[in-house]
């Protein structure tokens, strides 16, 4: 049994699922399959039930799961105490954040972080803001910029950066859609809307939608990843309601083709912040950028 066999054991415990372990710990899923049978065989016992949908840990998995978080967080601390006399830490970073906020957010953050830790490597990973928590609670990232959910994982630990105001948008060129929006009283019931497919701004426009009475609303698309649903709408598909940083950070050519609404009622904004698994933050890396923050 070696380290790299109880972080392959303790990402899978985790995730559930060898596909999604063996892509973000680097391996392939016959090399995972493999490493797990030898740690079954070191150990003694079976630990994990699998069938052809489902993975779960075993009673005897439980008790090496608590065995591998000890022993790493021991590892991370001595480390951590052994490096206290160089110039500064070292190792491996994973954030995961949106395209748009490795634009608007992450720089500064970066700098100041790199400026404390130039030895220690980031590995960024773009993708669905909405997908955020998740990548934390699997363990494919250690920490991650995302909008607080209504309802925060008890295991997640989560600090504020910035209010994002969220703003209605509609194509600015003329097309259907802006005819419709531009009128005196807009039926927005009969409106095309692309929305964000799940996350806090997809619970924004729901809570929107009842706010207006609009029971049935008519949903052009349903999307994944903010970036995205500004490129249809200026290419007049329809409107939608997103973070107006999302705007901000769109190429010129989309912004010249999309026209902000005014008019709209007041709509709480979305909190952005950093998470991470509770369990993690006295690892030294983690705490460091946590501390920073």
């Amino acid at each position: 049994m070696d380290l790299r066999d109880l972080k392959l054991f303790l990402h899978l415990a985790e995730s559930c699922h060898f596909g999604r372990t063996a892509r973000a710990m680097h391996v392939s899923p016959s090399t995972l399959s493999r490493q797990i049978q030898r740690l079954e065989e070191d150990i003694g016992h079976v630990l994990f039930l699998r069938d052809n949908r489902t993975v779960t840990l075993t009673e005897a998995g439980e008790r090496l799961r608590q065995f591998a978080q000890q022993t790493l967080l021991q590892y991370q601390q001595l480390r951590h105490v052994m490096d206290l006399n160089g110039p500064s830490l070292s190792g491996e970073l994973r954030l995961f954040c949106s395209v748009t906020a490795a634009y608007s957010h992450l720089p500064p953050i970066l700098d100041r972080f790199r400026a404390e830790h130039p030895q220690v490597e980031i590995k960024l990973t773009t993708g669905d803001a909405a997908d955020a928590i998740d990548m934390v609670q699997s363990g494919e990232a250690d920490l991650a910029l995302a909008g607080r959910p209504e309802s925060l994982p008890a295991s997640i630990d989560f600090t504020p950066l910035d209010l994002l105001p969220l703003v209605l948008i509609a194509p600015a060129l003329p097309c259907p859609v802006r005819t419709q929006v531009t009128q005196a009283q807009p039926d927005w019931s009969q409106v095309p809307f692309i929305l964000p497919d799940q996350g806090p701004v997809r619970r924004a426009i729901d809570l929107w939608f009842r706010r207006h009475r609009i029971a049935n609303p008519q949903i052009y698309a349903t999307v994944s990843g903010h970036e995205a649903i500004v490129s249809m709408v200026a290419l007049g598909c329809g409107m939608a309601l997103l973070p107006d940083v999302v705007l901000e950070n769109s190429p010129e050519p989309v912004r010249n083709r999309v026209l902000t609404l005014e008019n709209i009622s007041s709509v709480a904004p979305l909190e952005l912040g950093v998470c991470v698994q509770k369990k993690r933050l006295s690892e030294p890396l983690i705490h460091a950028f946590w501390h920073l923050l």
